[in-house]
């Protein structure tokens, strides 16, 4: 079963930075797609920040300019610096992945159980 593994959340203070990781195991023959979504108490889950094979990125306009999405995709790693961290950054964060298992089969999706960043005072 492919999983992803998801590390360094915490607790921080606004302006302060943290380092989110995400290590995708199990039986994967080519990762497609890595990205980050967060979903606040009350609110709809929203991408963060992802990242294709190629190397292309996307962002959401919320947080251009203070994040930075990098992968391996050797490693099945991505990682996410979130710099100058704000309040509304507070969230739960979900890693995602688009992957395939096999080229006979179309590509599948795998969800992180989600890491809490807390940006408070």
């Amino acid at each position: 079963q492919v999983q992803l593994v998801e590390s360094g959340g915490g607790l921080v203070q606004p302006g302060g930075s943290l380092r989110l990781s995400c290590v995708a195991s199990g039986s994967i023959s080519r990762i497609n797609r890595m990205g980050w979504f967060r979903q606040a108490p009350g609110q709809e889950r929203e991408l963060v920040a992802s990242i294709a094979n190629g190397g292309s990125t996307n962002y959401a306009d919320s947080v251009k300019g203070r994040f930075t999405i990098s992968g391996d995709n050797a490693k099945k790693l991505v990682l996410l610096q979130m710099n100058s961290l704000k309040p509304e950054d507070t969230a739960v964060y979900y890693c995602n992945a688009d992957y395939n298992v096999s080229p006979w089969l179309r590509s599948r999706e795998v969800w992180g159980q989600g890491i809490l960043v807390n940006v408070s005072s």
